[in-house]
């Protein structure tokens, strides 16, 4: 990711109590492919679209994830997590839950004014 990609939504996520079944949902009406994702004690999914591109992840509501809604939920690129959350509560907002690791950058779960979720995921690194 380089500066030019911040501000964009770079994933997506469903959290949902029964990961597996929703996972064959969407396998079946998009097309989509599931591959497992260890998570130590049990596994999320990845979903690939049949070109075979990382298009989303579908999460247990378990672990970090336990007190989230059943929701889809975008991540929007930023050059910090720290400035994001003051600024959301600055503006009217709440953080939900973080932050904290996700996978090589660190992420956290804010809600705005309306009560609209979504997560802010800041890179470890920047990569060309």
């Amino acid at each position: 990711m380089t500066k030019s990609d911040m501000g964009i939504i770079a994933w997506h996520d469903l959290t949902v109590k029964d990961a597996s079944g929703v996972g064959d949902f969407y396998a079946r009406v998009c097309g989509w492919r599931i591959e497992s994702v260890d998570m130590g004690d049990y596994a999320d999914f990845a979903m690939s679209s049949p070109s075979g591109a990382v298009v989303a992840g579908i999460c247990h509501a378990r672990g970090a994830n336990a007190k989230l809604p059943p929701l889809w939920l975008p991540y929007v690129s930023v050059p910090s997590v720290a400035v994001a959350i003051k600024a959301a509560e600055a503006a009217g907002g709440k953080l939900l839950n973080g932050p904290r690791q996700a996978g090589d950058g660190t992420m956290a779960v804010l809600q705005d004014p309306a009560g609209a979720c979504f997560a802010v995921w800041e890179a470890a690194t920047e990569t060309t």
